[in-house]
């Protein structure tokens, strides 16, 4: 095949998977919305998502601010302006690092046992089961998991921020010697109710992101074990490059309209 051959070839694959994607998630969304409502599948998976994966974010959260108000000393100190620490570093979690590092982290956790899980059971002819019994798979197995995560993801970014600020503040305050008074005040200041809208709204297009690339993988494994392998890697990948990239198109539709 020629090199223009393998191009087309390659492209059209990739439309074909798109494609398939998009079909998938709209019929899993439908699904979704018709009863039988699977409440408690929700509650399950909302339980997986979030309360399973808070001790992570926690940790990331804490550390990413205590590393911020360092860097941001460092380079404040050249001017004298150490009080602004405190609104800098807030200001940044809550509209970019919040958002990006939680979906990351909940990602390489729930996107990749997602897919695992999923693919499994495709392998192991348990999907054609729930087809044989006359219930929808999409509905069962990919709807829950996918609103799960779009609740509890923004979820996990408030929490990231509440940490991440108390990580900031015991650094910016205890060690640096920032008078707590400015570093509260500049914070206030400095950081809007639609600043934590956006953050907030970026959690929930990353949680869709990371479930339905997840269960779309699991989804469609083929091959075994191996398959199941391949699939798990792939769902972490390409979660992750797509979080990345759409988050700078949500910040340039959402920064406009001065939410993140």
């Amino acid at each position: 095949m020629n090199p223009v051959s393998a191009l087309g070839a390659a492209l059209i694959d990739y439309v074909a998977a798109f494609g398939g994607y998009l079909a998938f998630v709209a019929r899993a969304c439908a699904g979704g919305l018709l009863p039988p409502y699977r409440i408690r599948l929700l509650l399950k998976h909302m339980h997986f998502v979030g309360v399973q994966s808070m001790t992570i974010v926690m940790i990331t959260g804490i550390f990413t601010g205590m590393v911020f108000a360092l860097q941001a000393d460092f380079g404040f100190s050249k001017f004298g302006a150490q009080g602004m620490i405190g609104g800098i570093v807030t200001l940044s979690l809550t509209r970019e690092l919040s958002p990006v590092l939680t979906a990351l982290m909940v990602n390489g956790r729930v996107g990749s046992s997602m897919a695992a899980e999923l693919g499994t059971m495709r392998v192991t002819e348990q999907v054609d089961a729930l087809e044989s019994m006359a219930i929808d798979p999409l509905q069962f197995l990919v709807a829950p998991r996918i609103l799960a995560s779009i609740v509890m993801v923004p979820a996990l970014t408030m929490v990231f921020n509440t940490i991440g600020v108390f990580g900031c503040w015991y650094v910016a305050v205890k060690q640096l010697q920032v008078p707590a008074g400015g570093f509260w005040e500049r914070t206030y200041w400095n950081v809007d109710p639609d600043d934590i809208l956006g953050g907030c709204v970026k959690g929930a297009v990353f949680g869709f992101i990371l479930a339905s690339i997840g269960c779309y993988q699991g989804f469609n494994t083929r091959g075994g074990a191996e398959g199941v392998g391949r699939a798990t890697t792939s769902a972490v990948v390409i979660s992750g490059v797509l979080i990345l990239t759409s988050d700078y198109f949500l910040t340039r539709i959402l920064a406009p309209l001065g939410v993140g």
